[in-house]
């Protein structure tokens, strides 16, 4: 049985009841009112005549009722259910893949709005997860297709060319093949922390920055960057092995997109009653709002498409993204007036609170 009829019939069962007993109401005041048997010989109606004249119009009343009931209940169910039939064929339509497709139910604000525009929300969400995936999925292959081609073309080169030095071709593929297991590794990653499959534990973001700075600071005297680090003991919960990773491809990022010379990064730590925040600063070029909206993006560098020996994969922010939501935190990305960004990830804070070192 459809819900419809299973209605219908709700409405038309009530409507017989309420009927019956109205009817039963009036029989028993006319029974009230009516002798059993009339011993004079005036003529006057007993009960046995009332029910001879009750009882065909009592019947033929809880008839009308019934066909009103399913008549009215059928009308009035289908009335009802309208937008669980247009949120039905959105369902459908979605799981033939059309994503952009929306409900847009009109009237108040009732149990099928709500449904209605969860439903939207939901399909909107979906949509955007299915567009950003699919552009990864083109980038993805472009970044993975890109040192493979680069292979293929040197070992094309020495094969058509004999007498050329071996030992530059593997210093030149050694390269190339260590970029592409970074990169292969990167998404690994990205992989790992969007699937939230990791154990968690109690971890001080403080340390975390102590141990990227500590990795990162031959990189940052080279490229005459100066690298501070100061804060409080930020304890939160998550993986250890990824908050490092995220803290260390902030740092990296700040380092790799700074001014070409006296630039300066500042990495800092700071404790609120119910989060930690870990601040990374960086001097370098003024970024627009629009493309400062589009770094987490994957393969996504600065406003160009840079590349040298430590400038990444091009994964580091969205890693940073992945890493931050699998943690229930938040992560900010602004512009400083002086040039270069602020970038602020803000966690929950950890219920053991700050312990000493």
């Amino acid at each position: 049985m459809s819900v419809r009829l299973k209605l219908t019939l709700s409405y038309a069962g009530f409507v017989m009841l309420a009927g019956a007993l109205l009817l039963a109401v009036v029989w028993v005041y006319l029974l009230r009112y009516v002798p059993e048997v009339i011993v004079t010989e005036m003529r006057v109606p007993n009960q046995s005549d009332l029910v001879r004249a009750f009882v065909p119009k009592a019947a033929t009343a809880l008839g009308f009722l019934l066909l009103f009931g399913f008549v009215g209940g059928w009308l009035l169910a289908g009335r009802m259910l309208a937008p669980l039939t247009r949120i039905t064929h959105a369902t459908r339509m979605a799981a033939e893949g059309s994503l952009a497709h929306r409900i847009h139910l009109e009237g108040s604000e009732d149990e099928f709005r709500e449904l209605a525009d969860a439903f939207d929300t939901m399909l909107a969400r979906l949509e955007a997860h299915v567009a950003e995936q699919q552009r990864f999925a083109a980038n993805a292959s472009h970044e993975l297709r890109t040192p493979l081609s680069i292979s293929q073309a040197m070992l094309e080169v020495a094969r058509n060319d004999p007498n050329r030095d071996p030992g530059e071709l593997v210093e030149r593929l050694h390269a190339v093949n260590t970029r592409a297991i970074d990169l292969t590794e990167a998404l690994l990653l990205l992989s790992r922390a969007d699937r939230r499959s990791f154990t968690r534990g109690y971890v001080d973001l403080s340390l975390a920055v102590e141990e990227a700075t500590e990795t990162l600071l031959p990189l940052a005297e080279q490229r005459g960057i100066t690298l501070e680090a100061f804060g409080d003991i930020a304890p939160t919960v998550g993986s250890q092995a990824l908050l490092l990773q995220m803290t260390t491809n902030l740092v990296h990022n700040a380092i790799v997109h700074n001014l070409p010379a006296e630039g300066a990064v500042w990495v800092s730590t700071a404790v609120h009653p119910r989060s930690v925040t870990l601040t990374v600063e960086n001097t370098g070029k003024w970024l627009p709002p629009e493309l400062i909206s589009t770094l987490t993006e994957p393969f996504q560098r600065g406003a160009e498409r840079i590349r040298d020996d430590h400038v990444g994969v091009g994964l580091g922010l969205a890693i940073v993204r992945s890493i931050v939501q699998a943690h229930d935190g938040v992560l900010t990305i602004a512009p400083r007036q002086a040039g270069g960004l602020r970038i602020t990830v803000e966690l929950p804070a950890s219920d053991r609170g700050p312990w000493p070192r």
